[in-house]
């Protein structure tokens, strides 16, 4: 009998347990579609845009130096984790004028981590509204143009999130200023959305003609 229970734990059991996992990756639920459409950057200079890019999307804001903090929540707990993956980027949409702001913000940030895929692209009010608006959230800009919130909007400009978030029902946004929201979920949406694409393109190789 003994040895039968140590077969069954060094051997069977082991492979039960991969294939609940196994299971568990191929059948996992993908992140909820929450608004399709969402602006292109059209305006932005230097060839940034969302169409073709898994896309960590921001709003810092005028007051560059408040929103330190919360950039450098992003990039320690999410940036650092992702930003090798083909495809990734943080696009941080920013209000003309802030450009002196931001370029001390990337210099300690670069202190940090790479940041070759953190980009900040500028435009005016009604550009910042746009995009925001586009993303049809519960969420608003404030004064300064800025929100604590950041988004995931997929290559197709489609904003993914929750549906059935346990907290807040549909969660459109990510706080930058709540550890345990980045840790506890976003991260957990970023790897969603990441396997999401790696299990479409590994499909889409095994069926092309040999």
């Amino acid at each position: 009998m003994k040895k039968t229970l140590v077969l069954v734990t060094l051997f069977i059991l082991p492979i039960v347990i991969y294939l609940f996992f196994a299971s568990g990756i191929t059948n996992f639920g993908k992140l909820a579609t929450l608004t399709e459409n969402v602006s292109e950057i059209d305006f932005a200079t230097n060839d940034i845009a969302l169409e073709g890019k898994i896309t960590v999307l921001g709003f810092l804001g005028k007051d560059v130096d408040n929103k330190k903090g919360n950039a450098f929540n992003l990039n320690q707990k999410i940036y650092k984790r992702f930003n090798e993956f083909n495809d990734f980027q943080f696009v941080m949409v920013m209000p003309k004028g802030t450009e002196q702001g931001v370029e001390a913000l990337k210099k300690e940030l670069e202190q940090l981590a790479d940041i070759g895929k953190w980009n900040f692209v500028y435009g005016d009010e009604d550009d910042i509204n746009r995009i925001f608006r586009s993303l049809k959230t519960n969420l608003s800009l404030d004064g300064n143009l800025s929100t604590p919130y950041v988004f995931i909007v997929d290559k197709n400009r489609v904003l993914r999130g929750r549906d059935d978030d346990e907290d807040e029902g549909v969660k459109y946004g990510f706080d930058t200023s709540s550890v345990a929201d980045l840790n506890n979920k976003m991260e957990d949406d970023i790897k969603i959305i990441l396997a999401e694409y790696r299990m479409a393109l590994k499909k889409n190789n095994a069926d092309r003609p040999k």
